[in-house]
């Protein structure tokens, strides 16, 4: 007969048996270091990463983790939000050797979120080339929005903000403030996007996203974007449809003024989750590998202001957050799911590339 103290080390030893690889330890280690306020990284075929600067530059590190800077990055408009914003690689880029960056250009009184392509050969882009530039441009530093990410179908996506001062164009279809946007590799306005009248529009009511993921399975769009003073979304988005900035919102303004009173409202979509008080969402990765088994076909989500990472299952009928890395300290800017199973990071005020694996049982 067992007694409570051998049964409760019988069932411990048994809980830990079943989970071991759930408990064993992820580790983390800096692959880049002394950069200037990172915002992005893709992944190199051969191993290696492309890191963009906001001020303007572009760093290749090495598998070895060597660091060169990339010459030929066109110039940015780099004042408050605005900068150098994303860097993504062609689909075939093993075999064109293309990437696209989007970034901020102009001036102080006239700017817009961009979109350029160009060939990496080496550390150095060629062929560089402006294939979008947002309408209208906008004055000032604020929600440029900025990442991409590519559909099967080759069409590629742009997450746009409003421009911070001008939020009601975030629900005029006629602008392209607020919304994500899609478009050919070459910049044209696909034939099948919902809006005749606005051709590269996408979906709206949207006020600063900065987090954006296609799921490859199953094409759907996932996209995280800012609140005011709370009421960060999380948004499954759906061509054609209205995600309510600024006419309804969870957050009320930095003066703690009221907003909109309305927290839903007919023909406007409700977040799949949202933060009050806000995290300022940042970067977005679907986790698909089974490296990290906890991690599993959850969303991953940077957090700015909250300097973690939240993992968001979204298998069930109701969102469920976690906290994956509590170790992390970090003003995550930028989450990316790499092709070895581990999960890099983004630490902004750090200037660090962080990975994140799996340890030993």
């Amino acid at each position: 007969m067992f007694s409570r103290l051998s049964f409760k080390a019988l069932l411990v030893s048994a809980l830990c048996s079943a989970n071991s690889l759930s408990l064993a330890a992820l580790q983390m280690e800096t692959i880049a270091e002394g950069l200037d306020t990172p915002w992005s990284v893709a992944e190199l075929p051969d191993g290696g990463f492309l890191v963009t600067e906001r001020p303007g530059s572009i760093k290749r590190v090495a598998p070895s983790g060597e660091m060169t800077a990339v010459t030929g990055v066109p110039e940015v408009f780099a004042k408050r939000q605005g900068g150098l914003f994303d860097v993504v690689l062609h689909p075939n880029f093993a075999a064109n050797s293309t990437v696209f960056l989007a970034y901020a250009a102009g001036s102080e009184d006239s700017n817009q979120t961009t979109v350029a392509r160009g060939v990496l050969n080496g550390n150095a882009l060629t062929d560089v080339t402006v294939i979008f530039e947002v309408s209208p441009t906008k004055r000032g530093g604020g929600h440029f929005g900025g990442r991409m990410a590519f559909l099967a179908d080759g069409t590629m996506l742009l997450s746009v903000g409003e421009g911070y001062t001008l939020r009601e164009d975030a629900q005029k279809t006629g602008s392209q403030l607020g919304k994500l946007l899609r478009m050919t590799e070459a910049g044209e306005a696909p034939a099948d996007n919902p809006f005749p009248d606005a051709p590269y529009v996408y979906s709206y009511g949207h006020r600063n996203p900065q987090g954006l993921i296609v799921d490859a399975a199953t094409q759907s769009i996932w996209m995280t974007e800012h609140g005011p003073k709370g009421g960060d979304e999380l948004n499954r988005i759906e061509a054609g449809k209205n995600y309510g900035w600024p006419a309804i919102t969870y957050g009320v303004d930095y003066s703690g003024a009221i907003i909109s009173p309305f927290t839903e409202a007919p023909g406007m979509e409700q977040p799949v989750t949202y933060w009050v008080p806000s995290i300022a969402t940042s970067g977005l990765a679907l986790y698909t590998s089974s490296a990290i088994p906890s991690l599993t076909g959850k969303l991953l989500v940077g957090g700015l202001k909250a300097k973690k990472v939240v993992a968001v299952d979204v298998s069930g009928e109701k969102p469920v957050l976690s906290e994956p890395f509590p170790d992390l300290e970090a003003r995550v800017r930028d989450v990316r799911a790499l092709s070895d199973g581990s999960v890099a990071v983004i630490d902004e005020a750090g200037g660090k590339v962080i990975r994140v694996s799996q340890g030993a049982d």
